[in-house]
C-alpha cells in the first residue's frame, strides 16, 4: 500500500534514512530503495513510499520517492 509522509532524516555517509507518516509512525530506508536511481533525498522532503519486510523482524520503507 502506498503511503505519504516526510523524510525526517538522511545520513549521506551511511546511506540510511527515516521516513515518517502523518500519524508519527516511522520506517528506516536505505539509499538503494530511493526510486528513480537517486542515492540521496533531503530531510523535510514530502515523499511517497511503500512498507515491506526488511531486516530480521522489522519493516522498512521501499520505493521512496519525492513528491513535488
Amino acid at each position: 500500500m502506498l503511503k505519504i509522509g516526510r523524510v525526517v532524516s538522511f545520513d549521506v555517509e551511511a546511506g540510511l534514512g527515516v521516513v515518517e507518516d502523518p500519524t508519527g509512525e516511522a520506517w528506516q530506508f536505505h539509499c538503494t530503495t530511493i526510486a528513480g536511481g537517486s542515492r540521496h533525498i533531503e530531510p523535510g522532503t514530502a515523499a511517497a513510499f511503500t512498507v515491506g519486510p526488511g531486516g530480521p523482524g522489522r519493516w522498512e520503507a521501499f520505493e521512496v520517492s519525492a513528491i513535488t
